[in-house]
């Protein structure tokens, strides 16, 4: 079934990275989904954002490593220029201090160029709708990233000093924050990595409540799963580094 038959418009995607194999390779990939266009092809972050002058991308998948300016400096810029473009960053670094980087500069997505076709489908089609996406093998680091964070209890957010001091995540609490106290708490537990019966003896209550927490959070951030929860608080900036 084509776009005309749907009446939808296909996604316009940017590829940005140095190698052109690669680029090629991307773009037969990508070219064989109805609801993705391939508009352009850039080898580094000084031609995305001039490409991006005379072209409307809803996508930019970004190299980290390019040359004349990286993918992080161009994610940044572009960022700023065009805050409707979507970035994914691909990288071949797993290091969660990458991630943590893109993201601050405003990147949607992070994934390893060893994925899988689906994978980066499905990640092009969750950030045009508003989700972050991260690549599997990097969310446990990110979690074990968090933990080493410390909370903030700028709000009342976190249980107490001695909680802030055993995570070592910062907890930024701002105006835009939706969350109660206890679901903030909740998601301080859950940046732990904690599950949902571990959450309840820790916070002496039941886990059922639990449930309910998580299900109130992930309503409130409007994501699907806790990790883009906690993903999304770093780039909310209610945890940073």
């Amino acid at each position: 079934m084509d776009q005309q038959t749907t009446g939808k418009q296909a996604i316009k995607v940017l590829i940005a990275d140095d190698h052109q194999l690669f680029r090629e390779g991307l773009k037969r990939i990508l070219n064989m989904e109805d609801d993705l266009e391939v508009i352009g092809e850039c080898g580094n972050g000084i031609q995305v954002l001039e490409f991006c002058n005379l072209q409307k991308p809803e996508v930019v998948l970004m190299d980290i490593n390019m040359p004349v300016e990286n993918g992080v400096i161009a994610t940044e810029r572009l960022r700023d220029i065009f805050p409707d473009v979507k970035v994914i960053i691909l990288s071949i670094h797993d290091d969660e201090s990458y991630v943590f980087e893109t993201l601050r500069k405003g990147a949607s997505g992070y994934l390893l160029k060893d994925m899988e076709a689906e994978e980066l489908v499905n990640a092009i089609r969750s950030v045009v709708n508003g989700y972050a996406y991260i690549h599997p093998k990097v969310t446990g680091k990110l979690i074990n990233q968090l933990r080493r964070m410390t909370y903030l209890d700028e709000i009342g957010a976190v249980s107490g000093a001695a909680a802030a001091k055993e995570t070592g995540v910062k907890f930024v609490a701002g105006d835009n924050n939706p969350l109660t106290r206890r679901e903030a708490e909740v998601l301080r537990l859950m940046a732990e990595g904690k599950s949902n019966k571990l959450i309840g003896e820790f916070l002496y209550i039941s886990e059922k409540t639990v449930k309910n927490h998580v299900s109130s959070i992930l309503q409130k951030m409007e994501v699907d799963d806790r990790t883009q929860a906690v993903i999304n608080s770093i780039k909310n900036g209610w945890v940073t580094l």
